[in-house]
């Protein structure tokens, strides 16, 4: 997925922080309900305001944080970490990784899944 750059709305350091909150909170609220429901066993850890750590059962970790100075978010999982820069407009999110263009959200239930040994479905809640 690679966005179309006209639409792209730029963002200052206050929309950053409010957009970066709404997808920490997002995944949050997604892998608790995914918890309840699935019986996940999993350890869902706030750090510092802006990093998440995400334990699975096999003690594996999937841990994300925003990046204000870059206005980036990171994830790091097993299958290794990812960078993704805001591509949206603000009533269309979209992060994108740097590097493969893939969608933030659907990268994270890709990822969560592969961990957890379940399907997990992670979507951002404006």
């Amino acid at each position: 997925m690679t966005p179309n750059q006209a639409n792209v709305e730029k963002i200052d350091d206050k929309q950053f922080h409010q957009l970066g909150g709404q997808v920490l909170q997002s995944i949050e609220l997604a892998l608790e309900s995914a918890d309840e429901a699935l019986d996940l066993d999993l350890d869902i850890e706030r750090q510092g305001g802006n990093v998440i750590n995400i334990r699975f059962r096999d003690r594996s970790v999937i841990v994300v944080n925003t990046q204000p100075p870059l206005h980036e978010i990171w994830v790091a999982a097993k299958s290794g970490g990812y960078h993704y820069r805001w591509s949206g407009t603000q009533t269309q999110p979209l992060w994108l990784d740097t590097k493969t263009g893939r969608e933030l959200m659907s990268d994270l239930s890709e990822f969560a899944s592969a961990q957890a040994g379940k399907p997990v479905k992670i979507k951002l809640h404006l």
